[in-house]
């Protein structure tokens, strides 16, 4: 007796028991799938400690980044757009309800109130007399005239960090940018907000949309497309096989296979703690198909050797005495094929793979010992005219013998020309492989009339971009610096001043503090300190020539102080201007904020709000300035999203009117050009 047939054994004389176990076997697996959780993620696509992911994380926790629900307010009826009374009165109410949200699922999970970017929730930016500023919030109340909303439209237009990100540019929409604590709760924030708005009348037009939407609605659906996919799948199966094989309680044994395969697998899955992803959502449709492989080519051999011997068990026998090594070497390689894929560095693929490699063994063994229980287990009379009946003849006449026997003469006598347009068909597919363009844009999972996929290309045609990356710039690191190469540095500063009016007195009066200065202090800082004391002095007793130079010193004396304070040089924040400027005109970017733009806007109202004084000033201390005034607003906090507190790291707020890879790839090309 050979190994299949002794495998069998057990399962033909206990069919029962077979199945009983089978069946506790699955449902102990199965209520574990009632654990799952839904994970659509991409950063899940990654391991924790990827140092991509890493260094997004660090990045995100130092400017305390969030992510971002977008909610855009249109009206593109009304003369004045959304700068009416009643269209803000809206924002203003979506604003306030936006800050109560939590979600209920994850209660420690929620809207964060403070950084909501709102109307109501930002300063404006006001010239207060001169060298004044003051700040007001753009919209405390909802305006009550059209003057009033004019008012709002007029000062958030003269803000660069608003125009283009919290109001369209041709006054039609506004935005609420709502940052969440956890991208898991984007969905069911979003449900509520649309709740609030069907309590709107008006023309206003209200779109959600953002990336944390996108995945966790997808999340979603995906679950429910998960419940229709596979019934359907496993309805096309059981149709073909019904054609194959007419005989439904035949045909009922593979689909058996193939749920518990599918639901065993999934359970083991989800009970070991993994959850459910893109990549693992799709194992139920790899399974089924597999899963019923083995089972058609029993069924196959039953039916053609059964009315030869007329026995259900010798019949059994015979068969898995022929399929069983064939059935175990295709399973076990089809299984090592997916196995493999816990070899690549991406979690989830590496999960999808290992399951997908246990539900192709889980088949076959099912397959193996419950379909000969099922056979025995039928009753002898459901066998009657089962299997071939026709004549030898009457097959070689029939339509598929027919078809085989004119394939077969063709493939023979054009043999070479089969091989050309095999080669030929190869050629081109290498070149289409060869022009595959990975695209994981979240939007694009969607139907193009889906609401978010609507809402996705109505805000982006009025504001900067709804996608959202973030450019960090980090300063060299300070290395350690004496006192006396301080001097030196300093002293190559002054000789630049040599030709300049009055610039001789000055050098020789600046060298002498130095002298009397650098043999009495080992720190750097109190050097630097007591010499900028010893030079103002100078400079205030100074004539109006000796003057100038003095303050030239004085500032190079002051870069160096604030030598780590990369980000408030005026150099570096021209630059950082330069980069935006190029990033914008490469037309990839739709808009960028950084603290370059802080410091220009608040520059200029120190000036009376004189146009030409939108710039970075010439001086690091004129820069700290600027800095200090815009810490006095009603949200000081928000100037940490663009700088850090050391002013060592500056964060570029870039906004993209779409997501593709392509076009994030491009954009840091563009930047690496730039800074090459």
């Amino acid at each position: 007796m050979k190994i299949g047939s002794r495998l069998i054994q057990f399962p033909i004389v206990h069919p029962k028991l077979i199945t009983t176990l089978m069946v506790l076997f699955t449902l102990a697996l199965g209520v574990m799938i009632a654990k799952v959780h839904v994970d659509t993620d991409p950063e899940n696509m990654l391991s924790e400690d990827e140092a991509v992911r890493v260094f997004h994380n660090k990045m995100k926790k130092e400017f305390t980044l969030h992510d971002v629900l977008v909610l855009g307010v249109v009206n593109e009826t009304h003369p004045d757009g959304v700068f009416n009374p009643g269209t803000l009165a809206h924002v203003h109410e979506l604003t306030e309800f936006a800050k109560t949200l939590s979600s209920e699922k994850y209660p420690a999970s929620k809207v964060i109130t403070r950084d909501i970017m709102a109307p109501g929730n930002v300063d404006t930016i006001l010239q207060a007399g001169p060298g004044q500023v003051r700040f007001e919030w753009l919209m405390k109340d909802p305006p009550q005239t059209r003057e009033e909303a004019l008012v709002v439209r007029d000062n958030a237009m003269s803000n660069p960090l608003l125009k283009g990100t919290l109001v369209a540019e041709d006054g039609k929409a506004i935005g609420i940018y709502i940052p969440i604590s956890s991208k898991h709760i984007a969905h069911e924030i979003s449900q509520k907000l649309l709740d609030k708005i069907d309590e709107f009348s008006g023309d206003d037009q209200f779109y959600i949309t953002g990336l944390p939407v996108a995945e966790d609605t997808f999340g979603k659906e995906m679950f429910v497309q998960m419940a229709i996919s596979a019934p359907l799948a496993m309805i096309a199966i059981f149709v073909l096989m019904l054609i194959f094989f007419r005989k439904i309680k035949f045909i009922i044994s593979p689909m058996i296979v193939a749920m518990v395969s599918v639901i065993s697998t999934m359970g083991l899955l989800i009970g070991t703690g993994n959850t459910l992803h893109i990549m693992s959502s799709m194992i139920p449709i790899f399974l089924m198909p597999i899963a019923v492989v083995d089972s058609i080519h029993i069924l196959s051999e039953f039916f053609d050797h059964y009315p030869k011997i007329r026995d259900r068990r010798k019949t059994i026998e015979h068969v898995m005495d022929q399929l069983f090594m064939p059935m175990f070497y295709t399973s076990l390689t089809s299984s090592a094929g997916f196995a493999s894929l816990a070899f690549t560095p991406i979690p989830p693929v590496q999960v999808f793979g290992v399951f997908v490699a246990f539900g192709i063994m889980l088949a076959w063994f099912t397959t193996i010992i419950f379909i000969p229980a099922y056979i025995m287990m039928m009753k002898e009379e459901s066998l009657d005219n089962f299997g071939v009946t026709h004549t030898d003849s009457e097959q070689k006449n029939s339509l598929m013998a027919r078809i085989l026997a004119s394939t077969g003469r063709f493939t023979f006598a054009q043999s070479k020309f089969i091989l050309v347009i095999t080669l030929v068909v190869l050629v081109v597919a290498g070149y289409g492989i060869s022009k595959i363009a990975i695209n994981d844009n979240p939007m694009n999972w969607f139907t193009k009339n889906h609401p978010i996929r609507v809402a996705d290309r109505a805000l982006n045609s009025h504001f900067g971009g709804t996608y959202e990356a973030y450019l960090v710039l980090e300063g060299d690191k300070d290395t350690e610096l004496k006192p006396a190469l301080a001097a030196s540095m300093l002293s190559e500063k002054l000789g630049s001043f040599a030709g300049e009016k009055g610039g001789l007195p000055v050098i020789r009066e600046a060298h002498q503090a130095m002298d009397s200065i650098l043999p009495n202090v080992s720190d750097t800082e109190a050097f630097l300190l007591q010499l900028e004391e010893a030079w103002q002095i100078k400079m205030d007793d100074s004539d109006d020539d000796a003057y100038e130079v003095w303050g030239q010193a004085i500032d190079a004396l002051d870069l160096l102080k604030n030598r780590s304070q990369v980000f408030k040089r005026p150099d570096i924040l021209r630059y950082i201007a330069s980069l935006q400027e190029h990033i914008l005109t490469s037309g990839l970017v739709g808009k960028s904020n950084s603290v370059t733009d802080v410091v220009k806007k608040v520059h200029m109202e120190l000036f009376e709000g004189s146009a030409d004084q939108f710039r970075v000033p010439d001086t690091t201390s004129a820069v700290a300035q600027c800095l200090i005034s815009f810490q006095n607003s009603h949200k000081p906090d928000d100037l940490w999203h663009l700088v850090t507190p050391d002013y060592t790291k500056a964060n570029i707020w870039i906004q993209l009117k779409k997501g593709d890879n392509q076009v994030m790839q491009e954009v840091v090309e563009e930047v690496e050009a730039y800074m090459a």
